[in-house]
C-alpha cells in the first residue's frame, strides 16, 4: 500500500507543477476523441466498464479482463460529410491470468487536400497542372501493460504514447508521453481512474518553408518557426454499476468527469485553474447478447441573446450485438446538432480468440 501512495504523491506534485507552465489547451486533440462505438454510444462514458482491447485506450488497467489469449478490434468512422476519416486498430495479448500487453495505433487525417501555391505561375497565368495534392494526418500509437495487484479487484495499468504529425511536406512532429490508470471492482461497483497525458505529452514540431517565404511574404502570413507543442495532464474519474431487473435483463449505468488543469474551459463547472466535465451513459443488456446504449456527454452553459442561461447537450445512441467471440458494435452520434457538425455512424468490430 505504501508504493501506491507514493505513487499518489508524485501524481498529485506533478500535476501543482504543470499547472505553472504555459501550453494550448488543445493540443494532440485527435487523442481525446476516443476508440469504438460502444463509448460514443454512451457519451464516452469508459473508464470505469469498458472491456476488451478498447479498455488500453480509456482505462489499461482494465485489460486484466480479457477472456481470451488475443483480441482484435477495428473500427472506423467519417467526420464532416466524409472529408475527414478517423480509423482505429488494437491487437491485446493476455500473457498470463494477472498481465496484458496490448498494442493501439490511431489516425485521423483529411486527404487529397489540393496544394494551390503554385496555381499562379511567375508569368501570371493559371497553371493547373501544378496543382497537387497533399495530407494533414496524425498517428498515435500506443503500447499498453495491465497487472492484478496482490489487493483483490484492484489493477494497475499504463499506455507509452508515440505521435507523428504532418502536414504535407510542410511540417510534421514527433511526440511522446504516458498514461496512468487504476481499476478497482467490488461486487456490482467498479472504479476507474485514468491520468491521461500523465508525464506532459511533448510534441517537437519542425517547419519546411523554404520555398513557402516568398508567398508567405507576400501574402502577409507569418512564417512559423520550429516549437515544441506541451499537451497538458488530465485526470479522469469514473464509476459505475449493474443493476439487474430480470433475470434476462440488467442495466450497467456510469457516470464519468474531467479534470482538467489548464485554466477556464466551456464546461459545465468553469474554474481556474481547474475545470470539470462531466458526462454519463446506461447500457441495457438482453442474455448479453443484444445491447441498447445511450448517454450524454457536452454539458455546457449556454447564454442567449436575452441573456438567459441554459444548459447544451450533446446525446448519443447505439446498439450492440455479441454473439460468441464477435462483437459487433455502433453508434449514433452528434445528435441533435449541437455544433455544426453532421451527426456520424460509427461501427466497430472485436473479435476474441485464443
Amino acid at each position: 500500500m505504501q508504493k501506491y501512495l507514493i505513487a499518489i504523491f508524485f501524481i498529485i506534485s506533478g500535476l501543482n507543477a504543470v499547472g505553472q507552465i504555459s501550453a494550448p489547451k488543445y493540443s494532440n486533440e485527435f487523442l481525446s476523441v476516443g476508440v469504438g462505438a460502444r463509448a460514443f454510444a454512451m457519451g464516452n462514458v469508459a473508464v470505469a466498464s469498458q472491456k476488451g482491447v478498447e479498455s488500453a485506450y480509456w482505462n489499461p488497467a482494465s485489460l486484466v479482463d480479457l477472456k481470451k489469449k488475443y483480441e482484435l478490434s477495428a473500427m472506423h468512422a467519417e467526420y464532416f460529410a466524409g472529408m475527414a476519416a478517423y480509423d482505429y486498430v488494437g491487437l491485446g495479448i493476455k500473457l498470463d491470468e494477472k498481465s496484458t500487453l496490448a498494442l493501439s495505433i490511431i489516425r485521423y487525417g483529411v486527404d487529397d487536400i489540393p496544394n494551390t501555391l503554385e496555381l499562379i505561375d511567375k508569368d501570371g497565368n493559371i497553371r493547373y497542372d501544378l496543382v497537387t495534392t497533399f495530407s494533414a494526418s496524425d498517428y498515435a500509437f500506443l503500447f499498453s501493460y495491465a497487472k492484478k495487484t496482490k489487493i483483490e479487484g484492484l489493477s494497475i495499468g499504463g499506455n507509452v504514447k508515440l505521435i507523428y504529425r504532418h502536414t504535407g511536406d510542410f511540417a510534421s512532429a514527433y511526440g511522446f508521453g504516458i498514461d496512468a490508470a487504476v481499476k478497482y471492482k467490488r461486487g456490482k461497483w467498479q472504479m476507474g481512474a485514468l491520468l491521461r497525458d500523465a508525464s506532459s505529452t511533448f510534441n517537437a514540431w519542425v517547419f519546411k518553408t523554404d520555398n513557402l517565404e516568398e508567398v508567405f511574404n507576400t501574402t502577409g502570413n507569418e512564417i512559423p518557426e520550429n516549437s515544441t507543442e506541451i499537451t497538458l495532464p488530465r485526470l479522469i474519474l469514473g464509476v459505475s454499476r449493474d443493476f439487474k431487473l430480470t433475470d434476462k435483463v440488467s442495466v450497467l449505468a456510469e457516470i464519468d468527469a474531467d479534470f482538467t488543469f489548464d485554466g477556464k474551459r466551456h464546461t459545465m463547472i468553469e474554474g481556474d485553474p481547474i475545470s470539470i466535465d462531466p458526462h454519463m451513459g446506461l447500457e441495457f443488456q438482453y442474455q448479453n447478447l443484444i445491447y441498447l446504449r445511450m448517454g450524454v456527454g457536452n454539458i455546457q452553459r449556454e447564454t442567449d441573446f436575452k441573456q438567459k442561461e441554459s444548459l447544451v447537450f450533446q446525446p448519443n445512441m447505439g446498439l450492440g450485438i455479441h454473439y460468441k467471440n464477435f462483437r459487433l458494435d455502433y453508434a449514433l452520434t452528434d445528435i441533435g446538432d449541437q455544433s455544426i457538425a453532421k451527426y456520424s455512424n460509427v461501427f466497430s468490430l472485436s473479435y476474441a480468440f485464443d
